[in-house]
């Protein structure tokens, strides 16, 4: 047996290590892992849940790579027509990566209540629209089905509905007005069949999901225009590449944008979460080591005596340096065992149960979002573990100090 490791765990075990003057410095050099280690841990779970939640919620409303008409109009409505006969369309065999790709319109309209009234958008979508982000979104009824005849059914948020006072199963008139003043404006009867909570109220606030086909009637359009194609990746991590890529492959006439470059500010504003958490796992990594440090320096200062007889009897610096720093990674790992039981029992109850809530108005979801993952667990606890010991490198220097003769004496 390494003997080494045989003489740290005899100290370890015995009654007088937990009793001795270093034991509160003991614990709480290990309070400052177990702290440390559920700060980053949480600090890293919620803020890659952040950024994915709010990345996936500008996914659902505008795909990941948008393609639109080359025009000045900057506003979201669908002016110039797209035809939707295009090479790349129903799928785009030309760009590997590309799982969906589907046809949209907009057009701005009031909803008219017989108290209420509030401007919104109508989303056009087909029977080729990707449901499956709006199927985690809906909180009552169904989602409308666009692939057979024409409805006038549509899906609606929780945020339109409360405002409207409008319920499931309601019908509404929706006034879409003319470029024209002298033509009569369009009015349609919807029926709300379903409704969402996104929790991404800038979406939430201004947009309906209803049947294309009345779009293309109302701005005399053909059966085969649509205002524009959103197109959704595999692999966000290659959105960058995969935008080129879809621009490259695309008529001259028609323009690809990403949605990291259409919503600039927010991409922008989540990205600045990667410097929070490398900041916070600095910070709480060199605050552990400081404190282990601490408690190592007690330790060698309570155990001078018995480094004087170690030397004494022929051992050298370094088997008596390792000897501690057995010491020190039981510590550790004692650290991080309570703060990975902690941290890990803090994140499963915040996404099971919800406690802790978030204001949509400003971090564009309602509840604080965590993304769990064993690598970046794995990761955290190694990385901690390695940065530590090799901090405590240093002050174990202090051993090849000490005089053996001096140290037997040493009261």
């Amino acid at each position: 047996m390494n003997y080494e490791f045989f003489i740290a765990k005899r100290i370890i075990g015995s009654k007088a290590y937990k009793s001795s003057i270093s034991a509160p410095i003991i614990k709480i050099g290990i309070a400052a892992i177990t702290i440390g280690i559920v700060v980053m841990m949480v600090a890293i779970a919620t803020g890659i849940g952040l950024q994915q939640k709010i990345r996936d919620k500008v996914v659902a409303f505008n795909g990941h790579v948008t393609i639109t008409k080359y025009d000045s109009n900057n506003s979201q409505e669908s002016i110039i027509p797209i035809s939707k006969n295009q090479e790349f369309y129903p799928t785009f065999k030309t760009v590997e990566g590309v799982g969906h790709i589907q046809g949209v319109a907009a057009k701005f309209g009031v909803i008219r209540t017989e108290k209420d009234f509030e401007g919104v958008y109508l989303k056009g979508v087909g029977g080729d629209y990707n449901w499956s982000y709006f199927e985690d979104f809906l909180i009552e009824g169904n989602l409308p089905d666009y692939s057979t005849k024409r409805n006038e059914d549509v899906l609606i948020s929780q945020y339109l509905a409360n405002r409207l006072r409008l319920k499931l199963d309601e019908t509404f008139q929706m006034v879409f007005p003319k470029d024209d003043p002298e033509r009569l404006t369009n009015i349609i009867t919807y029926h709300i069949v379903g409704i969402y909570n996104s929790g991404f109220q800038d979406f939430d606030a201004n947009y309906i999901i209803g049947d294309i086909r009345h779009l293309q009637r109302i701005n005399r359009w053909k059966k085969d225009q649509i205002g524009n194609f959103e197109v959704f990746i595999n692999d966000y991590d290659e959105i960058d590449k995969k935008g080129l890529e879809i621009y490259e492959n695309i008529p001259s006439e028609l323009n690809a944008e990403t949605i990291k470059n259409k919503y600039a500010s927010i991409f922008d504003w989540i990205q600045i979460f990667d410097t929070n958490i490398y900041g916070i796992i600095g910070i709480m990594i060199l605050v552990a080591g400081i404190n282990m440090i601490t408690a190592l320096l007690v330790l060698i200062l309570e155990r001078t005596q018995m480094i004087g007889i170690l030397k004494a009897i022929g051992s050298n610096n370094w088997s008596i340096r390792k000897l501690f720093l057995y010491n020190a990674s039981y510590l550790i790992l004692l650290g991080l065992l309570w703060g990975n039981i902690i941290g890990l029992g803090l994140l499963f109850t915040q996404k099971y149960f919800k406690l802790f809530p978030l204001d949509p108005s400003i971090y564009y979801v309602t509840e604080a979002p965590v993304y769990i993952s064993l690598g970046y667990v794995i990761a955290l606890n190694i990385g901690t573990l390695v940065l530590c010991l090799l901090m405590l490198l240093i002050p174990s220097y202090l051993i090849t100090k000490i005089s053996p003769v001096k140290a037997i004496r040493f009261q």
